[in-house]
């Protein structure tokens, strides 16, 4: 195999062969590299003697020569660079090379002597006969079995990635894929993917099944071939948690998904048995976990089971009912009140009661309902009634404050903070979480203090609140604040809809509105909405919201007026928000976030600095959207930032272009291989604006934006604005999202345990185990096989799905 790999490069391509003189960058995380070569031979018009070459190679040794397939292209700044998409090292040919090249620096201990008595032992292609067979060394003179492990050794972790790329990029793969592949597998990467090569799918990021399933069609893999059918079977399943939200797939559907993916990408008929008895064996595996009709990935059903049981051992704990008399509490109730100059409604001290007497507690309510005045009664109260200081000074990591407040997002974060005057940070910071920790992750953390506050927790998928939940101590009570009609986390579950429609933890509704002053339209226009109506008068100018009709093509000219309204009233781009549900079209978000750019960030004398990236400029003040997690660097998806600087290569160390974006403090720098995990944020989506409000809400809704139009996503909208809500496009669209439910219902079991825990004998202190046996539901009906089920393809009947 390993000569073959050398002799994949097709010399009619593009090429250059040259002798390594200096590496300008090299990136040991993702292996790309800047290099300066002299050219020694070229099929190429290029006449220079020298090339500077990128791409993503391991660091070069000094003097070595290597053959780069790829292009030249014009840089705007750095000139001519030949952009290489495979390489390969030049082994020497000729038995004088040989000898100087196994007598290298390179091959420690290795003499010339030693170096020549293996290619008179073994030819010119002594080389390739090593990498191919390393026991070709035992037949040399007089060589030791240690320096021979040696010799083969050295070759493999110099030849092996090239080899290893050579054949990634025969087979389709990009060099910057093929690095990720080779990281993960690394000399044994041919010999994993030939063995099966859908691996890929559940265990290398951007590897999808169409993917591994044209390598496997390369490699002769068969349509009925059961790692083919396993791969499908996880990948329609991770689709369904990741894209769909759900926690898990009913059986039914799973079956039938997967037989569409297999005969989409392959015409050979597969039966439903052939995909029954690969899902019964990944189970065995361990890779999927089935109860009753549902199909999960564990990672998923142990966080669910999980919760469950956290929510359980939270409730158990009575002795907060009874710790403080009526009288006591409605008299510091009262002190408060007089002292922050506030007069609480009933429902309000029913709520702030019910926090300081129970061990979990929901407190729910829409816009302009209270909920921040009561968490700030909560915290004030708690201290009151247990003798504590709020002066973070008191406190010491001997004794950590006794009040921990979070939320799933910066933003959110910082909200509360503002609204307390406490510290509040991330659910993930909270948690210690780095970015490098797997979905199944349970290394034990404790959450230090005595009252733990999580804000937005609408945001909050199955995974978080399980992990969250796991680090709370049996001495810490729990408030979980949110409001059940904005949209459900970006991750799989409904955790905040599940617990309220249980009805297991004490919860307290906020309904009656206080927030804004009297008469708010925006607030009005919320509750409306969420009881599937609108005003008749939706396009009467109000104070406080306006709305402009428009048709999709026009959306670009009403918003660009509207904006330069704005500032020239004096607001920034901090103050204005722009949210649109969809990214294409002519009001999509990326076309609106180019004319945004535009008018609130220009750069028409030149004068200020940009940074060119695909279609994107990227300039110093523009808004920046975060659109991963990068805990290690305290950021996370959908945070928003500042463009505070750039970094032109030939200004810094790193020799290459950086962008430095500024998150309310937190500086984070971006390299161009970075930079697919920022967009502008003029325009935002909707689910990116959870857990932020602005001054002023612009947003567009057109009938194009039909696929996503539903009633939780525009309350989810119009809830970000403070002062001022903009509303530009057909009225027809915003009436038919409003009427429209949310019709894509996650599929979860959360609500469904929660009610069992209630059920089981004894209540909540004694429940027994949730039932795990597992039985597969029947084929889909459609196709004539009503009753059906996968373990009538079995020989044995009896088996049963385990955990």
């Amino acid at each position: 195999m390993a000569t073959e790999s050398m002799d994949l490069f097709n010399e009619e391509e593009p090429y250059i062969k040259g002798r390594h003189i200096v590496t300008i960058f090299h990136n040991e995380d993702n292996m790309y590299s800047v290099v300066r070569v002299r050219v020694e031979e070229t099929n190429t018009t290029n006449e220079e003697k020298e090339a500077v070459v990128t791409g993503h190679f391991p660091k070069m040794q000094e003097e070595d020569t290597y053959v780069f397939h790829g292009n030249f292209k014009e840089h705007p700044r750095f000139g001519m660079q030949f952009l290489a998409t495979r390489f390969k090292k030049d082994i020497p040919q000729t038995k004088q090379g040989i000898v100087h090249y196994l007598s290298s620096d390179l091959f420690q201990g290795v003499g010339k002597k030693t170096a020549e008595k293996i290619v008179d032992t073994l030819g010119e292609k002594a080389i390739s006969k090593i990498m191919e067979n390393e026991t070709v060394l035992q037949n040399v003179p007089k060589l030791s079995s240690d320096k021979a492990k040696h010799i083969y050794d050295v070759l493999i972790e110099h030849q092996g990635l090239e080899r290893v790329m050579v054949h990634l990029s025969d087979w389709g793969f990009g060099p910057q894929l093929s690095m990720k592949i080779y990281q993960l597998y690394q000399e044994t990467t041919l010999e994993i993917l030939q063995k099966n090569p859908y691996q890929l799918v559940y265990e290398v990021e951007g590897v999808g099944f169409g993917k591994a399933d044209e390598l496997g069609r390369h490699l002769g893999l068969s349509g009925k071939h059961p790692d083919r059918i396993k791969a499908a079977c996880l990948y329609c399943l991770q689709q369904t948690s990741l894209q769909e939200g759900h926690v898990y797939a009913d059986s039914k559907d799973l079956l039938v998904k997967v037989k569409e993916l297999l005969l989409k990408h392959q015409a050979e008929n597969i039966e439903y048995s052939d995909i029954a008895s690969q899902l019964l064996k990944l189970d065995e595996e361990g890779k999927i976990i089935g109860e009753d009709k549902r199909i999960y990935m564990p990672s998923l059903y142990f966080s669910e089971k999980g919760l469950v049981t956290n929510i359980q051992h939270l409730l158990s704990h009575k002795e907060y009912e009874d710790q403080f008399p009526e009288s006591e509490f409605l008299l510091a109730l009262g002190d408060l009140e007089e002292r922050i100059d506030v007069s609480y409604a009933p429902s309000q001290k029913e709520a702030i009661q019910k926090a300081l007497t129970s061990p979990l507690m929901i407190l729910t309510g829409g816009p302009g309902t209270g909920k921040t005045t009561v968490i700030k009664g909560i915290v004030e109260l708690y201290a009151e009634l247990h003798g504590l200081s709020l002066d973070l000074d008191q406190y010491s990591n001997e004794e950590p404050f006794p009040i921990v407040l979070a939320a799933p997002t910066g933003r959110a974060a910082k909200r509360m903070s503002e609204s307390t005057g406490l510290k509040a940070m991330t659910i993930h910071r909270l948690l210690g979480f780095t970015g490098q920790e797997e979905m199944e992750d349970d290394d034990e953390r404790l959450i230090k203090g005595r009252l733990l506050i999580i804000d937005e927790m609408s945001m909050v998928d199955t995974w978080l609140a399980h992990q969250l939940l796991q680090a709370v101590p049996e001495t810490m009570q729990v408030i979980l604040v949110g409001d059940q009609d904005q949209l459900p986390s970006v991750g799989p579950g409904q955790v905040l809809q599940d617990l309220l429609n249980s009805k297991v933890v004490p919860t307290v509704h906020l309904t009656d509105i206080y927030r804004q002053e009297e008469g708010s339209s925006i607030i009005e226009l919320a509750h409306q909405m969420k009881q599937g109506q609108l005003p008749q008068n939706l396009r009467q100018k109000r104070p406080d919201r306006s709305f402009f009709p428009c048709r999709a093509d026009q959306m670009e000219e009403v918003v660009g007026k509207i904006v330069n309204n704005a500032i020239a009233k004096g607001y920034s781009s901090k103050d204005i928000q722009v949210l649109a549900p969809m990214y294409r079209g002519p009001a999509g978000i990326d076309r609106l976030n180019q004319l945004l750019q535009e008018l609130m960030n220009p750069n028409k004398d030149g004068s200020r600095k940009e940074l060119k990236w695909g279609d994107v400029t990227y300039r110093i003040g523009d808004k920046i959207l975060q659109l991963v997690n990068q805990p290690e660097s305290h950021v996370f998806n959908g945070d928003m930032g500042e463009v505070i600087s750039i970094f032109y290569a030939k200004e810094n160390t790193e020799k290459q272009d950086m962008l430095l974006v500024s998150y309310d403090g937190v500086e984070v720098t971006y390299t161009r291989q970075d930079l697919h995990q920022v967009t502008h944020a003029f325009c935002c989506s909707i689910h990116k604006s959870q857990g932020s409000e602005f001054p002023i809400v612009i947003l567009p809704v057109v009938k194009s934006y039909y696929r996503m139009l539903r009633r939780n996503l525009l309350y989810t909208a119009i809830t970000r604005s403070k002062r001022f809500l903009i509303m530009c496009g057909e009225e027809d669209a915003f009436r038919f999202g409003v009427e429209r439910k949310d019709d894509l219902m996650r599929l979860t079991t959360l609500r469904q345990k929660l009610e069992q825990v209630v059920e089981g004998d004894g209540g909540v202190e004694s429940i027994e185990p949730l039932n795990e046996t597992v039985s597969l539901v029947s084929v889909d009906p459609m196709i004539g096989m009503e009753g059906i089920t996968p373990y009538d393809f079995m020989e044995d009947q009896g088996r049963r799905i385990r955990r």
